[in-house]
């Protein structure tokens, strides 16, 4: 369970700033793709691990309440038995309400510390979630950008070669070629427009949660914080 809750932390605490210039330096969204799918596949392991612990915590307090009525009716009995005089059962029922107690005491110790576990782990499957959800969303954003920059690729060649037949010395091949080279330019605005708004919303995605976290700090300062 620990070994599964530290390879989570470290897909969590992930640098995406980094992951992005890789992919961009690679002109691939390969390397995003593997950490999309490293992260699905410790959320299948968490979703396990949620469901198993918290079968085990469910079993745990059903037992530690059983042996709590168990040692509720012993003790009354107890009380009976010495009103009756009957001090061989008293004994009898006293000694078994200790180890009853013993009991209750151990299932109580396991029901803690299951329990701590399996908020640990249900924290951990929420974090990587939302992880998943942003890293999914810079990957689109990524492979925008990369797909206009093959498109500002082709625009350029195209331009070359409309220059080149602009050179021949043909007016009406000329006129052509600044006609097309006009469309090309208003194209290549577009495209670097939509590159600059595609940059600003990785951004925000990016920092969002530097900005949560800084609210939460602040609300839990100012008393705020939600309870």
């Amino acid at each position: 369970m620990a070994s599964l809750l530290e390879k989570v932390n470290i897909l969590i605490k992930a640098n995406l700033h980094y992951m992005a210039d890789q992919a961009l330096q690679a002109n691939s969204v390969a390397v995003v793709n593997q950490y999309i799918r490293e992260i699905e596949n410790n959320l299948e392991d968490l979703n396990d691990a949620v469901a198993t612990v918290g079968g085990q915590v469910k079993t745990i307090r059903r037992k530690r309440d059983e042996y709590h009525s168990k040692a509720t009716t012993l003790d009354h009995n107890i009380d009976l038995f010495l009103t009756e005089g009957n001090e061989a059962l008293a004994v009898a029922a006293q000694a078994k309400l200790n180890s009853t107690q013993r009991t209750v005491e151990n299932y109580d110790q396991q029901l803690t510390q299951l329990e701590r576990e399996y908020e640990a782990l249900r924290s951990a499957k929420l974090k990587l979630e939302a992880k998943l959800t942003t890293t999914r969303q810079e990957k689109d954003e990524l492979q925008a950008l990369m797909d206009l920059a093959r498109a500002k690729e082709i625009s350029n060649k195209a331009m070359r070669s409309l220059d080149d037949l602009a050179g021949a010395g043909d007016a009406d091949v000329a006129r052509v070629a600044d006609a097309v080279r006009g469309r090309l330019d208003k194209a290549s605005a577009e495209s670097e427009m939509l590159a600059s708004s595609l940059d600003k919303q990785m951004d925000d995605v990016l920092e969002r949660g530097e900005i949560d976290a800084a609210l939460i700090e602040r609300k839990r300062r100012l008393g705020l914080a939600e309870g």
